[in-house]
Protein backbone atom coordinates (compact mmCIF):
# COMPACT_ATOMS: atom_id res chain seq x y z
CA UNK A 1 0.00 0.00 0.00
CA UNK A 2 2.98 2.30 -0.34
CA UNK A 3 2.55 3.25 -4.01
CA UNK A 4 1.51 6.83 -4.56
CA UNK A 5 0.32 6.42 -8.16
CA UNK A 6 -3.44 6.83 -8.13
CA UNK A 7 -5.58 5.66 -11.07
CA UNK A 8 -8.43 7.71 -9.61
CA UNK A 9 -6.45 10.93 -9.85
CA UNK A 10 -5.10 10.07 -13.29
CA UNK A 11 -8.63 9.48 -14.55
CA UNK A 12 -9.68 12.91 -13.30
CA UNK A 13 -6.62 14.59 -14.80
CA UNK A 14 -7.15 12.82 -18.11
CA UNK A 15 -10.79 13.89 -18.22
CA UNK A 16 -9.88 17.52 -17.54
CA UNK A 17 -7.25 17.48 -20.28
CA UNK A 18 -9.62 15.88 -22.78
CA UNK A 19 -12.18 18.57 -22.00
CA UNK A 20 -9.56 21.28 -22.53
CA UNK A 21 -8.53 19.76 -25.88
CA UNK A 22 -12.15 19.50 -27.04
CA UNK A 23 -12.88 23.10 -26.13
CA UNK A 24 -9.65 24.25 -27.84
CA UNK A 25 -10.93 22.52 -31.00
CA UNK A 26 -14.21 24.46 -30.58
CA UNK A 27 -16.28 21.27 -30.48
CA UNK A 28 -19.31 20.46 -28.36
CA UNK A 29 -19.86 17.18 -26.57
CA UNK A 30 -22.73 16.46 -28.94
CA UNK A 31 -20.54 16.99 -32.02
CA UNK A 32 -17.82 14.67 -30.71
CA UNK A 33 -20.33 12.01 -29.70
CA UNK A 34 -21.90 12.05 -33.15
CA UNK A 35 -18.57 11.91 -34.97
CA UNK A 36 -17.13 9.08 -32.86
CA UNK A 37 -20.43 7.26 -32.33
CA UNK A 38 -20.23 7.66 -28.57
CA UNK A 39 -23.11 8.66 -26.36
CA UNK A 40 -23.18 12.22 -25.02
CA UNK A 41 -23.14 10.83 -21.48
CA UNK A 42 -19.99 8.80 -22.17
CA UNK A 43 -18.06 11.89 -23.25
CA UNK A 44 -19.39 13.87 -20.29
CA UNK A 45 -18.57 11.16 -17.75
CA UNK A 46 -15.04 10.71 -19.14
CA UNK A 47 -14.39 14.45 -18.94
CA UNK A 48 -15.73 14.60 -15.37
CA UNK A 49 -13.51 11.69 -14.30
CA UNK A 50 -16.50 9.53 -13.43
CA UNK A 51 -15.40 6.72 -15.74
CA UNK A 52 -12.16 5.80 -17.41
CA UNK A 53 -11.43 5.87 -21.13
CA UNK A 54 -9.62 3.15 -23.03
CA UNK A 55 -6.34 4.08 -24.71
CA UNK A 56 -8.06 3.47 -28.07
CA UNK A 57 -10.92 5.85 -27.25
CA UNK A 58 -8.48 8.50 -26.03
CA UNK A 59 -6.49 8.27 -29.26
CA UNK A 60 -9.66 8.58 -31.36
CA UNK A 61 -10.77 11.63 -29.41
CA UNK A 62 -7.39 13.33 -29.68
CA UNK A 63 -7.18 12.64 -33.41
CA UNK A 64 -10.60 14.21 -33.83
CA UNK A 65 -9.40 17.26 -31.87
CA UNK A 66 -6.40 17.61 -34.16
CA UNK A 67 -3.81 16.88 -31.48
CA UNK A 68 -0.35 16.05 -32.82
CA UNK A 69 0.84 12.44 -32.62
CA UNK A 70 3.69 13.18 -30.21
CA UNK A 71 1.28 14.87 -27.79
CA UNK A 72 -1.23 12.04 -28.09
CA UNK A 73 1.14 9.42 -26.73
CA UNK A 74 1.53 11.03 -23.31
CA UNK A 75 -2.24 11.16 -22.76
CA UNK A 76 -2.71 7.62 -24.07
CA UNK A 77 -0.17 6.49 -21.46
CA UNK A 78 -2.17 8.27 -18.75
CA UNK A 79 -5.23 6.33 -19.94
CA UNK A 80 -3.27 3.07 -19.54
CA UNK A 81 -2.22 4.00 -16.01
CA UNK A 82 -5.80 4.97 -15.13
CA UNK A 83 -6.87 1.41 -15.97
CA UNK A 84 -4.59 -0.12 -13.34
CA UNK A 85 -6.35 -1.73 -10.40
CA UNK A 86 -5.21 -0.19 -7.08
CA UNK A 87 -5.49 -2.00 -3.74
CA UNK A 88 -8.60 -0.12 -2.64
CA UNK A 89 -10.64 -1.34 -5.63
CA UNK A 90 -10.82 -4.74 -3.94
CA UNK A 91 -13.30 -3.25 -1.47
CA UNK A 92 -15.72 -2.34 -4.27
CA UNK A 93 -17.23 0.55 -2.33
CA UNK A 94 -18.28 3.14 -4.90
CA UNK A 95 -18.71 5.82 -2.21
CA UNK A 96 -15.28 5.58 -0.58
CA UNK A 97 -13.04 4.22 -3.36
CA UNK A 98 -12.72 7.62 -5.13
CA UNK A 99 -11.67 9.20 -1.81
CA UNK A 100 -8.94 6.61 -1.28
CA UNK A 101 -7.66 7.36 -4.76
CA UNK A 102 -7.39 11.07 -4.06
CA UNK A 103 -5.64 10.46 -0.74
CA UNK A 104 -3.07 8.13 -2.26
CA UNK A 105 -1.22 10.74 -4.28
CA UNK A 106 -1.83 13.90 -2.28
CA UNK A 107 1.16 15.93 -1.10
CA UNK A 108 -0.94 17.65 1.57
CA UNK A 109 -4.31 16.87 3.13
CA UNK A 110 -6.04 19.55 5.20
CA UNK A 111 -9.15 18.51 7.12
CA UNK A 112 -11.67 20.45 9.16
CA UNK A 113 -14.21 18.39 11.12
CA UNK A 114 -17.06 19.70 13.25
CA UNK A 115 -18.77 16.52 14.47
CA UNK A 116 -16.53 13.47 14.12
CA UNK A 117 -12.90 12.45 14.28
CA UNK A 118 -11.59 12.38 10.67
CA UNK A 119 -11.65 8.93 9.10
CA UNK A 120 -7.86 8.82 8.79
CA UNK A 121 -7.56 9.24 12.58
CA UNK A 122 -10.36 6.95 13.75
CA UNK A 123 -9.90 3.73 15.72
CA UNK A 124 -11.70 0.58 14.50
CA UNK A 125 -14.32 0.67 17.27
CA UNK A 126 -14.99 4.39 16.83
CA UNK A 127 -15.33 3.87 13.07
CA UNK A 128 -17.65 0.91 13.58
CA UNK A 129 -19.89 2.97 15.87
CA UNK A 130 -20.01 5.93 13.49
CA UNK A 131 -20.70 3.84 10.39
CA UNK A 132 -23.41 1.92 12.20
CA UNK A 133 -25.16 5.15 13.22
CA UNK A 134 -24.85 6.83 9.84
CA UNK A 135 -25.80 3.75 7.84
CA UNK A 136 -28.31 1.67 9.83
CA UNK A 137 -29.23 -0.02 6.55
CA UNK A 138 -25.80 -1.68 6.41
CA UNK A 139 -25.44 -5.31 7.39
CA UNK A 140 -22.75 -6.23 9.96
CA UNK A 141 -20.65 -7.51 7.07
CA UNK A 142 -20.94 -4.19 5.20
CA UNK A 143 -19.99 -2.26 8.32
CA UNK A 144 -16.97 -4.50 8.86
CA UNK A 145 -15.88 -4.07 5.25
CA UNK A 146 -16.14 -0.30 5.50
CA UNK A 147 -14.11 -0.31 8.74
CA UNK A 148 -11.42 -2.47 7.09
CA UNK A 149 -11.11 -0.03 4.22
CA UNK A 150 -10.92 2.94 6.58
CA UNK A 151 -8.11 1.30 8.55
CA UNK A 152 -6.26 0.40 5.36
CA UNK A 153 -6.45 4.01 4.16
CA UNK A 154 -4.68 5.15 7.33
CA UNK A 155 -1.43 3.50 6.24
CA UNK A 156 -0.62 6.56 4.13
CA UNK A 157 0.10 8.57 7.31
CA UNK A 158 2.99 6.29 8.29
CA UNK A 159 4.41 5.39 4.89
CA UNK A 160 7.64 6.78 3.47
CA UNK A 161 7.03 10.23 1.97
CA UNK A 162 3.70 10.50 3.76
CA UNK A 163 1.57 13.51 2.82
CA UNK A 164 1.46 16.44 5.20
CA UNK A 165 -1.76 15.93 7.15
CA UNK A 166 -3.27 18.82 9.08
CA UNK A 167 -6.49 18.33 11.01
CA UNK A 168 -8.50 21.02 12.77
CA UNK A 169 -11.19 19.61 15.04
CA UNK A 170 -14.01 21.31 16.88
CA UNK A 171 -13.70 20.79 20.64
CA UNK A 172 -17.16 19.15 20.65
CA UNK A 173 -15.64 16.14 18.86
CA UNK A 174 -13.42 15.42 21.86
CA UNK A 175 -16.21 15.77 24.40
CA UNK A 176 -19.17 14.12 22.64
CA UNK A 177 -19.43 10.44 23.67
CA UNK A 178 -19.36 8.10 20.69
CA UNK A 179 -19.97 4.53 21.73
CA UNK A 180 -19.22 3.37 25.27
CA UNK A 181 -16.58 5.02 27.50
CA UNK A 182 -13.89 2.59 26.37
CA UNK A 183 -14.46 3.53 22.72
CA UNK A 184 -13.80 7.18 23.56
CA UNK A 185 -10.78 6.37 25.72
CA UNK A 186 -9.25 4.40 22.88
CA UNK A 187 -10.05 7.15 20.40
CA UNK A 188 -8.55 9.95 22.48
CA UNK A 189 -5.47 7.84 23.15
CA UNK A 190 -5.12 7.25 19.42
CA UNK A 191 -5.36 10.99 18.72
CA UNK A 192 -2.50 11.62 21.14
CA UNK A 193 -0.40 9.00 19.33
CA UNK A 194 -1.37 10.25 15.88
CA UNK A 195 -0.50 13.86 16.78
CA UNK A 196 3.05 12.68 17.48
CA UNK A 197 3.54 11.36 13.93
CA UNK A 198 5.95 13.46 11.84
CA UNK A 199 3.39 14.01 9.07
CA UNK A 200 0.47 14.92 11.34
CA UNK A 201 -0.50 18.28 12.85
CA UNK A 202 -3.57 18.38 15.09
CA UNK A 203 -5.32 21.55 16.27
CA UNK A 204 -8.51 22.06 18.25
CA UNK A 205 -10.99 24.92 17.88
CA UNK A 206 -12.09 25.68 21.47
CA UNK A 207 -15.68 26.52 22.37
CA UNK A 208 -14.69 30.04 23.32
CA UNK A 209 -13.52 30.75 19.76
CA UNK A 210 -17.17 31.55 19.00
CA UNK A 211 -18.23 31.80 15.36
CA UNK A 212 -15.49 30.70 12.97
CA UNK A 213 -15.03 29.85 9.27
CA UNK A 214 -15.88 26.19 9.86
CA UNK A 215 -19.41 26.63 11.16
CA UNK A 216 -20.72 25.91 7.66
CA UNK A 217 -19.57 22.31 7.85
CA UNK A 218 -16.66 19.92 7.43
CA UNK A 219 -14.38 19.87 4.38
CA UNK A 220 -11.12 18.34 3.17
CA UNK A 221 -8.59 19.92 0.82
CA UNK A 222 -6.29 17.69 -1.25
CA UNK A 223 -3.17 19.39 -2.58
CA UNK A 224 -0.90 17.81 -5.19
CA UNK A 225 2.72 18.49 -6.06
CA UNK A 226 2.49 18.78 -9.85
CA UNK A 227 1.95 22.26 -11.34
CA UNK A 228 -0.91 20.93 -13.50
CA UNK A 229 -2.64 19.23 -10.57
CA UNK A 230 -5.18 21.59 -9.00
CA UNK A 231 -6.43 21.33 -5.44
CA UNK A 232 -9.58 19.29 -4.85
CA UNK A 233 -12.05 20.06 -2.06
CA UNK A 234 -14.05 17.12 -0.76
CA UNK A 235 -17.38 17.51 1.03
CA UNK A 236 -18.73 14.33 2.63
CA UNK A 237 -22.42 13.68 3.07
CA UNK A 238 -24.31 10.62 4.28
CA UNK A 239 -25.76 9.67 0.89
CA UNK A 240 -23.45 11.41 -1.59
CA UNK A 241 -20.10 13.16 -1.78
CA UNK A 242 -19.09 16.36 -3.56
CA UNK A 243 -15.72 17.03 -5.22
CA UNK A 244 -14.89 20.66 -6.07
CA UNK A 245 -12.06 21.48 -8.48
CA UNK A 246 -12.82 25.05 -9.55
CA UNK A 247 -9.84 27.24 -8.62
CA UNK A 248 -12.14 30.02 -7.47
CA UNK A 249 -14.05 27.71 -5.13
CA UNK A 250 -11.06 25.78 -3.80
CA UNK A 251 -9.29 29.06 -2.97
CA UNK A 252 -12.21 29.99 -0.72
CA UNK A 253 -11.78 26.74 1.20
CA UNK A 254 -8.01 27.22 1.37
CA UNK A 255 -8.45 30.71 2.85
CA UNK A 256 -11.06 29.41 5.31
CA UNK A 257 -8.70 26.65 6.46
CA UNK A 258 -5.97 29.19 7.10
CA UNK A 259 -8.31 31.20 9.31
CA UNK A 260 -9.37 28.01 11.11
CA UNK A 261 -5.74 27.23 11.95
CA UNK A 262 -5.31 30.77 13.28
CA UNK A 263 -8.44 30.49 15.45
CA UNK A 264 -7.53 27.06 16.81
CA UNK A 265 -5.24 26.34 19.72
CA UNK A 266 -1.61 25.79 18.66
CA UNK A 267 -0.60 22.14 18.09
CA UNK A 268 1.12 21.67 21.45
CA UNK A 269 -1.80 23.15 23.39
CA UNK A 270 -4.21 21.05 21.35
CA UNK A 271 -2.32 17.84 22.13
CA UNK A 272 -2.28 18.81 25.79
CA UNK A 273 -6.06 19.28 25.73
CA UNK A 274 -6.60 15.85 24.20
CA UNK A 275 -4.28 14.30 26.78
CA UNK A 276 -6.12 16.10 29.58
CA UNK A 277 -9.49 14.80 28.40
CA UNK A 278 -8.03 11.32 28.08
CA UNK A 279 -6.71 11.43 31.64
CA UNK A 280 -10.16 12.49 32.90
CA UNK A 281 -11.67 9.35 31.39
CA UNK A 282 -9.26 6.85 32.91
Amino acid sequence: MTARRSPTLRRRRLGAELRRRREAADLTIEQVATALRFSDSKISRIENGQIGATPRDVRRMLEHYGVADDEQEGLVQVAREAQQRPWWQAYGDKDIVPLAGLEAEAARIDVYEASLVPGLLQTPRYAETVIGVLRPDFSPEQVERRVELRMARQSLLTRENAPVFRAVLDEAILRRPVGDPEVMRQQLDHLVEAAALPAVTLQVIPFDAGAHPGIGGAFTIFEYSGPAEPDIVYLEHTTNDVYIESAAETSVSREAFGRLCAAARPPEESKALVAELLASRR
